[in-house]
């Protein structure tokens, strides 16, 4: 059975003052109208007793803040790969002392436009705006009543909001270049490419991935071998491309440079199937270090999508806009998009054994 909430009323009731000297008490304002000390101590005392807690939004907004944000997503918080974003938002607001309010739209605008302005009826004192996978799309039109922003999103041409985004391109450049350090030369992408406009046009992520494999070989004077184009990145596409790879002439060392990692379950099954080992015969890097990733045999080495730091950082750059009259602090050649780098997570899916030509 739930208890009852003691209000303001039920102070002053029991302490035998008026709710409104009650709440000239509670507030701080008491001696300024020169309440004696006296009922100052017995309506404090009567307050403790009955365990009164004052209304955090009133209270905030006399302060002019709420000590509240709103975080509208469209499945992050039914995503098991996208969760940790909302800890590691959540783990940032805390320590601050402010509180999330979490909710999702399903990937409807009109849900998401009823989201924002019942975030904005709360008097959150900011809202982020949070996508599953990196992607841009037109923002709801009342977004700009409150600091805003937006996670995972790329903001609209035009538009001055801060962005938090995961450093895909830098990824993709590291990636090749792990395979060019263990001495590949022959490098197969699945999932994009092999040409800079080759990559699914409804992901970002697969775009600038691409621009930094193709950026890293060639400052190594190659190109990809081949390139197996798939907008959906499952591991039946991947199983698919790598079948195609391994039919291929030649019999040398071997690199699938996958875009996620689902791809490159498939592709371990392909290479399972064609009597081949990873990483002897076939050396295997990937992004976005879903869970099973550490459980392979052996473990795939892949680029993590760095999804606490990401809500983290979100948490902290609206907090700077909520507390600074000048916005959240630009941060690099871009202005307001805030990239973050994508860390390594090196298993045993890459050769360290192939000799260079």
């Amino acid at each position: 059975m739930g208890h009852k909430r003691v209000t303001l009323a039920d102070v002053a009731k029991a302490a035998g003052v008026s709710s409104s000297t009650a709440s000239l008490v509670m507030t701080g304002r008491g001696r300024e109208l020169r309440i004696s000390e006296t009922v100052h101590t017995r309506v404090r005392a009567v307050a403790q007793e009955l365990g009164y807690r004052p209304n955090a939004v009133s209270v905030g907004l006399r302060k002019g803040t709420t000590r509240t944000l709103g975080f509208v997503s469209d499945s992050v918080a039914s995503s098991r790969l996208a969760g940790d974003m909302i800890k590691g938002a959540i783990e940032a607001a805390r320590e601050q002392g402010f509180m999330l309010f979490i909710s999702e739209t399903g990937g409807k605008p009109a849900e998401e436009a009823k989201l924002v302005e019942a975030m904005l009826d709360q008097q959150v004192d900011g809202i982020i705006l949070a996508s599953t996978f990196t992607r841009s799309r037109p923002l709801p039109e009342d977004i700009d009543r409150t600091p805003v922003v937006l996670l995972n999103l790329v903001a609209p041409p035009g538009t001055a909001i801060p962005s938090v985004l995961p450093d895909e391109e830098r990824a993709g450049r590291e990636a090749a270049q792990l395979l060019l350090d263990a001495g590949h030369r022959e490098i197969h992408l699945i999932g994009a490419g092999p040409g800079p406009d080759d990559w699914p046009p409804v992901s970002i992520a697969a775009h600038l991935r691409l621009s930094g494999i193709l950026s890293a070989l060639e400052n190594a004077g190659l190109a990809p071998a081949s390139g197996y184009e798939d907008p959906s990145w499952l591991p039946q596409h991947g199983w698919e491309a790598a079948q195609q790879v391994l039919a291929r002439d030649g019999a040398g060392p071997r690199a699938l440079l996958c875009f996620n990692d689902r791809l490159a379950f498939g592709a371990y099954q392909a290479v399972q199937e064609a009597g081949l080992t990873i990483p002897d015969d076939v050396s295997v890097v990937s992004f976005d270090d879903a869970s099973v990733a550490g459980w392979l045999r052996p473990g795939l080495t892949t680029f993590a999508l760095p999804h606490r730091a990401l809500g983290r950082r979100a948490v902290e750059l609206l907090l700077e806009s909520v507390g600074a009259a000048g916005g959240p602090r630009p941060s690099g050649p871009d202005g307001l998009v805030h990239r973050l780098p994508m860390p390594l997570r090196s298993r045993g899916s890459v050769s360290a054994r192939v000799a260079a030509p």
